[in-house]
């Protein structure tokens, strides 16, 4: 039952055994897949092993489910400003607020939170700290469930550990980057994708298997309001609209990271594109000559079979889907001698061959 997975998952994490909450409450997750408690309690659980993008996912699951969960929010915005995503946390203190205002603890986190956006805009803070990293925040007590709960993670537990079951590449370009994810046959109801403000979280669900976690902190910042994915039949593509026009020199955040360029987007109708490097005296602008050739094959005069054959191409390459099928189908069944575009009236029967005058058709024996 999930409510004795659910038990026995608090009583870990009280004796402070976080790995093996978080993996009660995956099975409880899988028995009881709509109850916002325990991805919350999940989110809470990850937290203290600084899985701080887990613990975005859950949250957010959280709050998809139930709207109303004030913890949900908090978790939320504690993970996010663990990731310095201080603006999305606010975010999700001050809804969380609106829903608990008699909680503080949300008063607090949009306090600091306030003063680390402050110190990112350069904005002169009227006191200065005193202290530079880490702050000890008083023990909490979840009135929910009784037990004793710091909802800061304690910075002395386990290491974020991530699999990495299907390989994925991204490119990039001056709005956005695109990311590539070899997930082949994967339902999209079991796909989850969340965006943060710099953080990515893709969740892929797949029978009697361990869920696959790709949860990057992204190299810079994105617009969540602009991302999207797609879950095709061979992949999975994500695609992260930039916030800022930069070159980013990696997917995912290093502190050693290089600061980025801006990317110059030229725009307009007299613009001059790209030219290309080249050690030869006289230059070669083979944007120009890519578009004489292709007028060139445009304009292209046929005669015969090759004319025949390019007016069938046409015909195929401009046709919707059923039209495509009754050419296929008429061809083959016919042995190449009808050609019919009426998917209505070859799709129900065998279509015969129709020589032309004075021939007839033979069947090859082998």
């Amino acid at each position: 039952m999930a409510s004795d997975l659910e038990t026995k998952a608090k009583e870990a994490f009280i004796d402070d055994h976080f790995e093996l909450a978080v993996d009660l409450y995956s099975q409880a997750i899988e028995l009881s897949p709509n109850n916002a408690e325990l991805f919350a309690d999940r989110a809470q659980a990850n937290l203290k092993l600084r899985n701080f993008t887990e613990a975005v996912a859950d949250a957010n699951k959280a709050i998809q489910i139930d709207p109303n969960l004030s913890k949900a929010y908090f978790r939320k915005g504690n993970a996010c400003y663990e990731l310095e995503e201080y603006e999305t946390a606010k975010a999700a203190c001050e809804l969380g607020s609106s829903l608990a205002p008699e909680d503080a603890r949300f008063t607090n986190l949009i306090k600091k939170c306030d003063d680390r956006i402050a110190e990112e805009s350069g904005d002169p803070l009227d006191q200065p700290l005193d202290k530079a990293s880490t702050q000890v925040v008083p023990v909490e007590s979840d009135q929910e469930s009784g037990q004793i709960v710091n909802e800061v993670p304690n910075q002395a537990t386990s290491q974020f550990n991530v699999k990495h079951k299907y390989r994925h590449e991204y490119y990039q370009k001056p709005e956005e980057v695109v990311i590539t994810i070899f997930a082949k046959g994967i339902p999209a109801q079991n796909v989850a994708v969340d965006f943060g403000e710099q953080i990515l979280s893709v969740i892929i669900h797949v029978p009697d298997e361990d869920a696959y976690h790709f949860q990057p902190r992204l190299f810079g910042k994105i617009a969540p309001e602009k991302c999207r994915y797609e879950v095709l039949p061979s992949k999975i593509e994500v695609r992260l609209a930039k916030a800022e026009p930069l070159n980013w020199t990696s997917l995912e955040f290093s502190k050693d990271s290089t600061i980025p360029k801006t990317i110059t987007v030229v725009s307009g109708t007299g613009s001059q594109r790209p030219s290309y490097p080249t050690s030869k005296p006289k230059r070669v602008d083979w944007d120009k000559l890519e578009a004489q050739v292709k007028k060139e094959e445009k304009e292209e005069k046929l005669d015969g079979d090759a004319a025949l054959n390019k007016f069938f191409q046409d015909i195929y390459k401009d046709a919707d889907e059923d039209t495509r099928r009754a050419m296929r189908k008429s061809f083959v069944e016919s042995n190449g001698t009808v050609l019919s575009t009426n998917w209505k009236e070859v799709g129900s029967k065998k279509v015969e061959g129709s020589p032309p005058e004075g021939m007839e058709v033979k069947k090859w024996e082998y």
